[in-house]
């Protein structure tokens, strides 16, 4: 039986950092194969501080900011589930507009639009993000894609710009929820 596939959408947002750390290692843990690909800043900020190489030295694939040629074959397996996380506002924005400007908004904006592999996005926004007119409709339409949003004190409570509170993302309950979505068994990787 093959290790089922996390397809890892990492932007610019806070907590990016960690995602080895914090996502990438436990999902392993967790039985997980674990695929990264990042915005281009995400990916420029990991490449600066090491973690990029780091990224694809414990997941054995390489972490993908930009497309491949035509011709060459895709650098990651097949995926069973595809978790944004971090998500910024501008990366949740651009999903529910279908706005594919770099490799990690292609693939997922493919994904939303194939609807043949859960995905779970994590917003990592503060309160202002919220209020900006358009927020409440992209998070509709995401959900009326069938994407799962993990919003709410639950996961997340919103603060105000520059005054967040000193603590980790809730790493531990977005793989949970990325487990809930995903069936055991219900797909198997190349």
């Amino acid at each position: 039986m093959s290790a089922r596939t996390l397809g890892l959408i990492g932007a610019a947002a806070g907590g990016v950092e960690q995602i080895r750390t914090s996502l990438v290692e436990p999902a392993l843990a967790r039985g997980w194969r674990v695929a990264v690909t990042l915005t281009p800043t995400a990916g420029s900020w990991l490449e600066d501080t090491g973690e990029r190489q780091r990224i694809e030295q414990v997941t054995g694939l390489p972490c993908r900011t930009s497309p491949r040629m035509p011709s060459a074959p895709s650098p990651h397996p097949q995926i069973d589930c595809y978790l944004v996380c971090p998500a910024s506002a501008n990366t949740v924005a651009k999903l529910a507009l279908g706005i594919s400007d770099n490799q990690a908004l292609t693939t997922v904006c493919e994904a939303i639009g194939a609807r043949d592999v859960p995905i779970v996005v994590f917003p990592r926004v503060n309160a202002a993000h919220t209020r900006q007119p358009a927020w409440n409709a992209h998070i509709e339409a995401l959900r009326g894609a069938g994407v799962q949003l993990l919003i709410g004190d639950e996961y997340w409570p919103l603060h105000e710009p520059r005054s967040s509170a000193e603590k980790d993302l809730p790493w531990e309950r977005i793989l949970d929820a990325v487990g809930r979505v995903v069936k055991p068994g219900s797909s198997e990787s190349a």
